[in-house]
């Protein structure tokens, strides 16, 4: 379920783009300035609104701490901002003066990369705030990038629709030409990184003109090639996609569109979760906070909305399979008429739909309520749904606590799931602790760690807290 809990109405023209930090949200507009705003309960700072650009501001990041906010503009500057102070610490005036159009931040807050609209790129080296090198693609704009979650490579998109992986040297690595045709709008890294054998593993996103969101996964060999492959193209929406996003454990993908939609899918199982359709106006940017279940989408028509993720479950989509990893409890009505169906059920599917029982109340039916509440007059049919209702209550008393709920170094129920860079999840203080004593190996694969950085896993700590609700006896492990 996702609900809206707040509108942003400050800004007086476009929403160009939105980032979060662990505590701020940031938004950027055609009005020429950035807006700041506390998570805890969306007040603008004091300090906010920021004006210092020339022009209308098109992208902004935050550094991973969450000090600095780097914005670019067609004024053809990125503007470093302290989040302290909500003073200017550096201006990067860009080769060349033109149009920036997108800047990204490495994830270890070493390297800034602004891309412009001539097709140059401009790395920073961003402690010191000193341009280190150029590069780029003649005859098209740069208006994509995002880096890698191991900070030494990151990829870019034009309008040309092709993406590129450059390393720190500016090489290029791979071209994946007609990537989008008419064009790419946004890219973006998953935060995770998968690494086995002789092969380490990313994932990215990208949207553009063609109205898809496709999802890549990209091969680093121990040669130091790299292969570029299409894992899966979604096709939720109906219009240019213009914006994309992965949440902070990289298990749900957002993206906004032309058609004023914004699109939440199961990133892994490329499933369409929710539409949500509250704008008046394109959806220009989207983006997940790192520290709670928030989205942010800023639109053409001013306006930048709020929305809370309840739980990681979904009605959408969703199939027996999935449903079968769920929780009786936690079936949607939806999922209690697939179930209907496939025990040959399906002459009671319209009662109910039309009494709303969901896998709560189906597990609390009795003899009583099938005669007088649902009206099922057969004393054979209500014996044979009761029959079957009994069966998945003992199905449910046999299931010990699933394995991917329980920490691999400890092999208890995780209270803090965290994503290591091996993609793995572990307990917080477990993996802190192993990484600290193991030299930086994986505890899955022993292949050494590329990052340190650690993610929390909010997806599977939702997940686990439902399943404890749903059997008492584990609630205070």
């Amino acid at each position: 379920m996702t609900s809206l809990i707040c509108t942003l109405q400050a800004h007086r023209d476009d929403v160009n783009w939105c980032a979060f930090s662990g505590t701020l949200l940031a938004t950027c507009s055609g009005d020429k300035t950035l807006r700041i705003y506390s998570t805890r309960d969306f007040s603008e700072l004091p300090f906010s609104p920021l004006s210092g650009h020339g022009y209308g501001v098109h992208c902004c990041c935050f550094s991973t701490c969450g000090q600095f906010l780097a914005s670019c503009s067609t004024d053809a500057t990125t503007m470093v901002w302290s989040m302290v102070t909500g003073e200017i610490e550096a201006v990067l005036q860009h080769p060349g003066r033109s149009p920036v159009r997108i800047c990204a931040l490495s994830p270890d807050s070493a390297h800034l990369v602004s891309g412009a609209s001539d097709g140059t790129l401009a790395l920073w080296d961003f402690p010191s705030k000193k341009l280190l090198r150029t590069g780029g693609v003649n005859d098209t704009t740069m208006v994509a990038c995002s880096f890698s979650p191991c900070s030494q490579v990151f990829m870019t998109g034009s309008t040309y629709g092709d993406l590129r992986l450059w390393d720190l040297n500016m090489n290029q690595l791979h071209a994946e030409k007609n990537a989008h045709d008419l064009g790419v709008t946004c890219c973006t890294f998953a935060p995770s990184i998968l690494s086995g054998g002789q092969v380490v593993q990313f994932h990215l996103a990208s949207c553009g003109q063609d109205s898809l969101l496709k999802i890549w996964v990209i091969n680093k060999f121990n040669s130091g090639g790299y292969k570029m492959q299409l894992l899966h193209t979604l096709t939720g929406q109906s219009a240019p996609v213009l914006s994309c996003a992965y949440s902070s454990d990289g298990q749900l993908l957002v993206s906004g569109s032309v058609d004023k939609t914004v699109t939440v899918y199961d990133a892994k199982n490329a499933v369409l979760l929710y539409t949500l359709n509250q704008h008046e106006r394109y959806v220009t940017a989207c983006a997940f906070s790192p520290t709670s279940p928030l989205i942010a989408t800023g639109s053409m028509d001013k306006t930048v909305n709020i929305w809370r993720l309840e739980d990681g479950c979904s009605d959408r989509g969703r199939t027996s399979a999935g449903r079968s990893r769920l929780l009786v409890s936690d079936w949607s009505e939806g999922d209690v008429s697939a179930w209907l169906v496939e025990e040959g059920l399906e002459g009671l599917v319209d009662k109910f739909m039309a009494n709303n029982i969901d896998g709560t109340e189906l597990l609390s039916l009795t003899k009583e309520t099938l005669a007088s509440e649902l009206h099922i007059e057969s004393v054979g049919l209500r014996s044979k749904l009761l029959r079957k209702v009994e069966e998945l209550k003992s199905d449910s008393v046999c299931i010990g606590i699933p394995d991917e709920f329980l920490c691999p170094i400890t092999r208890e129920l995780m209270r803090e799931p965290v994503i290591a860079a091996d993609g793995y999840s572990y307990e917080r203080e477990a993996i802190e602790s192993w990484i600290n004593t193991k030299n930086r190996s994986s505890p899955m694969t022993n292949l050494p760690l590329l990052t340190t950085l650690l993610t929390p896993n909010h997806t599977l700590k939702m997940a686990i807290g439902r399943w404890k609700t749903s059997h008492q006896h584990v609630k205070d492990l």
